[in-house]
């Protein structure tokens, strides 16, 4: 799996490589969460987000896929008590309906090749009233060219299936059903748009919107 191969790796990437969109990210998504949250974080990766979701929430329950980047989250999140770390497959959660307050997807749906039913799957475990906070990198230029961060990622065995600019990328979420998207930019290197929005009335998205 190409996220194990390069656990090892990737905080280069998030302390150095991208530093400046890193911290902004972080910023943004912490000013997010209320001291009472249930908060449920998939695609931790090694703990960019899970760090600082971590002392603003009741409880996280932190996932991931790829089971080397989650012990390596489990390792860099260790002073914090009130995680509980699993392995989850974000198209298929094994969590009831409306477990949690808040849940996070960081740097995922760009990845996946069914985003919709992850999508529901986000909504479906998020309980009334709450929302959905959903960043993910921006690898389309202003004019809407792949960027060179792209290309490098996908020749080096990430599989993007899914480009976005900041205005495509509210479109998507406009698209799925919802009507109050918020998109917020954590600006640097290789920019990421943070998509804030609340759960939605319960509808059933078009199967067509997977295809």
């Amino acid at each position: 799996m190409f996220w194990d191969s390069v656990a090892g790796v990737y905080d280069l990437f998030v302390n150095v490589v991208n530093r400046r969109t890193h911290v902004a990210l972080r910023e943004i998504v912490a000013d997010l969460i209320r001291p009472g949250d249930r908060v449920l974080e998939c695609a931790c990766g090694t703990g960019l987000l899970t760090g600082v979701i971590a002392p603003r929430c009741a409880h996280l329950t932190a996932t991931d896929f790829a089971p080397k980047m989650l012990a390596r989250a489990k390792k860099n999140c260790a002073a914090f008590g009130n995680i509980t770390f699993e392995p989850a497959d974000i198209t298929a959660l094994g969590y009831p309906d409306d477990s949690f307050d808040v849940v996070v997807a960081g740097n995922v749906i760009h990845l996946l090749d069914e985003p919709m039913k992850a999508l529901r799957e986000l909504d479906r475990v998020c309980g009334p009233g709450g929302h959905l906070i959903i960043p993910t990198y921006m690898n389309r230029d202003r004019e809407g060219n792949t960027s060179g961060f792209a290309t490098a990622v996908g020749r080096a065995g990430a599989d993007f299936k899914r480009q976005f600019t900041v205005q495509s990328y509210r479109q998507f979420f406009l698209d799925a059903g919802y009507g109050d998207v918020s998109i917020r930019l954590a600006e640097g290197r290789i920019p990421c748009a943070v998509a804030v929005m609340s759960k939605r009335v319960p509808r059933k998205l078009s199967s067509t919107q997977d295809r």
